[in-house]
């Protein structure tokens, strides 16, 4: 439970401090200001907060060095509204989607996602949706600044030898998983089933019922029923596609036709409308797959198993011809670790079930089907392989070369961005509140302006 709470620290800080806006009567202040962005001190608060949730302990530097990664977090923004650089909706949804993912693969369902949190997987999303713009922008102006930067293999060597020997790293086991994930589909008949039964909720809704009650009672969305189905304000881009037209289609009050998304399906009624954001409830039921239609997912995996170990088809093909897990299908089936975005996991970064069935299994060995839930709570079926494992070690050029390359880059392109903020910072205006005057973090921030 520690793990999951450090995980989290960030949404969590997010949760509590807009649950608790409406509550306190706090005067915010402005801490600092870059061009026509502005720091307030909630906003190194927060940080503050996170960074305790997570072991971290304090002195008195401690706000200096948020301040400081604000200041330039600010100027970056600053800078893209200059250069017009922007990230669309599309972008965000996508990060969005896939950081629940992760999420919800942590901790092992959406539901207990939902419980943990206290709010729906709609309202999390809500409450990330300007902190992943904002983010995606950052790392949209970085790349630009260093995208001409490259570590050869001449710079990644020089890197290597400069660290002293008792300085080098120690690598924890890593290992590199691939896998084909069959979703056994449902059958129209059960959809049909599922349709006539929102259908007839829909009926005595119309006829007088109370939607709320229904929901409650019904719903299989087990975050918002608590709520009678109701999912709070949320902007467009923050649901999937489907159930956003349909959403937003709405006038107060008025009830939805039967609608599908990947989640299931639903009927939705319209709370209110207030500004560009909308409120409402909904009635979810998800279709069952039967136990023949998993049999016949086994059974294709077998077979597909058999023709990568006869060699008519390679794993890698198989995953992007067959896999229906969109995160790895096109990556040869490979996992990727979200922290360093590579493929290699260490056993923390690993899902224990999953773990358990690869920790002995032999390279390049294909396992037989393994039970597994989606990020989606969807019973489905996969084919694991273990495609390299390393031991514990002290970090060398032979076995870490990627990993000290990524470094050596990170080196040269922090480098060429100190660069560009000495630059921008004396043609940007730079206010700093006085309180933050004594900074030794933040003095590089106030020298020639």
């Amino acid at each position: 439970m520690k793990k999951l709470k450090i995980l989290f620290s960030t949404v969590l800080v997010l949760i509590i401090s807009s649950s608790h806006s409406n509550a306190q009567q706090v005067i915010d202040q402005v801490m600092g200001v870059v061009g026509s962005k502005i720091i307030l001190r909630s906003d190194i608060e927060k940080q503050y907060v996170q960074l305790v949730a997570q072991g971290t302990k304090p002195d008195g530097e401690t706000k200096c060095y948020i301040l400081d990664q604000l200041l330039l977090q600010k100027l970056l923004l600053n800078q893209a509204d200059i250069d017009s650089v922007t990230v669309s909706d599309s972008q965000v949804e996508s990060e969005l989607d896939r950081r629940m993912r992760f999420y919800i693969r942590q901790i092992g369902s959406e539901e207990k996602l939902e419980e943990y949190f206290h709010t729906t997987i709609i309202e999390l999303k809500a409450e990330l949706k300007d902190l992943i713009h904002d983010q995606l922008l950052v790392q949209t102006m970085q790349s630009r600044i260093t995208k001409d930067v490259t570590a050869t293999p001449n710079d990644v060597k020089e890197y290597f030898e400069s660290i002293p020997s008792d300085s080098l790293p120690y690598i924890d086991a890593e290992m590199e998983i691939a896998q084909i994930v069959k979703i056994p589909p449902v059958s129209q008949a059960e959809k049909e089933a599922v349709k006539s039964r929102l259908e007839e909720f829909r009926k005595k809704i119309l006829a007088g019922e109370d939607f709320a009650v229904l929901a409650a009672l019904y719903s299989q969305d087990q975050g918002s029923a608590k709520k009678g189905g109701e999912l709070g304000l949320f902007d467009r881009g923050t649901m999937v596609p489907e159930f956003e037209a349909a959403a937003f289609r709405l006038k107060p009050g008025e009830v939805s036709p039967v609608i599908e998304t990947k989640f299931g399906f639903h009927i939705l009624q319209l709370i209110e409308r207030r500004g560009d954001q909308i409120n409402v409830r909904h009635i979810l039921l998800k279709p069952e797959v039967s136990d023949k239609d998993m049999v016949q997912a086994v059974h294709f995996l077998d077979s597909l198993r058999t023709q990568i170990i006869n060699g008519s088809i390679t794993f890698e093909e198989a995953a992007l011809k067959f896999s229906d897990d969109e995160d790895t299908r096109n990556n040869g089936g490979l996992m990727i670790n979200p922290e360093t975005n590579t493929t290699k996991l260490s056993p923390d970064k690993i899902d224990r079930l999953l773990f358990f069935q690869v920790d002995t299994m032999p390279l390049n060995r294909v396992s037989v089907p393994l039970a597994m839930t989606t990020s989606e709570g969807k019973t489905a079926y996969r084919l694991i392989m273990v495609k390299s494992r390393t031991k514990p070690h002290k970090a060398n050029l032979k076995d870490d070369y990627q990993k000290i390359q990524e470094v050596a880059l990170q080196e040269k392109q922090n480098k060429m961005l100190s660069d560009w903020i000495d630059l921008k910072r004396k043609s940007t205006y730079i206010s700093i509140n006085p309180e933050y005057g004594n900074c030794e973090a933040l003095r590089h921030w106030k020298s020639d302006q």
